[in-house]
Order: structure tokens, then C-alpha cells, then sequence
């Protein structure tokens, strides 16, 4: 099973700044994190691939630096790390990042499973894990709260409605989004923590 996780690197405050000329979020002097709700999905990728004897790699577009959050992936448990970074990326909107991210998970490729966080705490858009289904013309689905099941070519997931949950079946590859009630995210071990820091991250 070959799995990506989606991360993105997002202010560690809710006291954003916008340049008012290029309309893009001022990053210089803020605590970067990873968002919150990619957690989830790196920890689930990390599940999968324990489950199936797969592989993890974490995919990120953004600046040179968001390397370091990518080695802090490793530490978790994912095998590889690849980051997009160039200057044309500067102010992409959801629909450049869908784009961006897919034709770099096809240059991964023979990917089965993609899975994202339900949205980012800086856009809220939750917009790039479909997006990304369309631009590699594969299944999706949000708002994953359990795999059921998952075998070659299939997966069944529970998710999270208004009223309860539906039961969704798709042929694999696939997209999912995932919620916060899918798993708790595991800290790094010492061991992984020393896997991370000799990680290098393709760029």
C-alpha cells in the first residue's frame, strides 16, 4: 500500500497579518506549525501502513524552510518527505495548490491512498483534497471518521454527516479527508526523532 499524506505548513496563532498588496498571509516573524487537522492524516497514513506493510510519504508545498515541519513527520512514522517550493507558488490559491500537489504526487507515483486533513486552520477552505481528486481524476470523500476496510484496489470508510455518518465504498486510488474523531496523533520516539533529524527531504 502506497499512501501520501498532504501537509501544510500554517501560523502557530490566530493573529494573522495580510499584506494588503499581494494579499498573502505576512509569515516573517510567526511560529509556523503543522496545521492541526493534517496531524490527524499523517497519523492515519502512519496506521495504514503499520496495517498493510506499506509506505508513507509526506507531500508539502511551500517555502524552503517547511522542510524542517516534513522532518517532523518522519519522526511520526512517515518513510519519505517531498516538498514543492518556487517563487510562482507565492499566494496560491486552492485551486493552484490542488494543482501543484497532483502533478507532484504523479511524479511520486503508483500512489493508492491520499489522504488530507479536512481543511487548514489559515483558509478553512477545505477545498484542496477534492480539488486534488478532480485534477487526478480519482474518487474522493470528506470528512472520514474510520476506515472500515481497506484491501487492494478497495476502501470503506464511516463519514461524518449532519445527522449521523454514511458508509462510503471506493475503488482505489483514492482521496480522503479526514476528521479529528479518526485517531489520536502519536508523539515522535526517541528513535524517530533521530531518524528525523538525518532525514533529508526531496525538494
Amino acid at each position: 500500500m502506497n499512501i501520501v499524506v498532504c501537509v501544510k505548513q500554517v501560523p502557530g496563532t490566530n493573529e494573522v497579518k495580510m499584506n494588503e498588496e499581494t494579499n498573502t498571509i505576512i509569515r516573517e516573524g510567526m511560529e509556523a506549525i503543522i496545521n492541526p487537522f493534517d496531524t490527524y492524516a499523517v497519523e492515519e497514513g502512519v496506521r495504514l501502513k503499520e496495517q498493510t506493510d506499506g509506505k508513507v510519504t509526506a507531500i508539502s508545498m511551500g517555502i524552503p524552510s517547511v522542510a524542517d515541519l516534513l522532518k517532523e513527520t518522519i519522526g511520526l512514522g512517515v518513510d519519505e518527505a517531498v516538498l514543492l517550493s518556487d517563487r510562482t507558488f507565492a499566494g496560491a490559491d486552492s485551486l493552484a495548490t490542488s494543482y501543484a500537489l497532483a502533478k507532484g504526487i504523479e511524479k511520486i507515483g503508483g500512489v493508492d491512498l491520499i489522504i488530507c486533513g479536512k481543511q487548514a486552520t489559515d483558509g478553512d477552505t477545505a477545498q484542496v483534497g477534492p480539488s486534488l481528486a478532480e485534477k487526478l481524476g480519482i474518487p474522493h470523500t470528506t470528512y472520514v471518521k474510520k476506515i472500515e476496510e481497506i484491501s487492494e484496489g478497495y476502501i470503506r470508510c464511516e463519514r461524518m454527516t449532519d445527522d449521523g455518518y454514511e458508509v462510503i465504498e471506493m475503488t482505489l486510488p483514492a482521496v480522503i479527508t479526514v476528521v479529528k474523531e479518526i485517531n489520536e496523533p502519536r508523539l515522535p520516539s526517541m528513535k524517530g526523532m533521530m531518524r528525523a533529524k538525518k532525514a533529508v527531504v526531496q525538494v
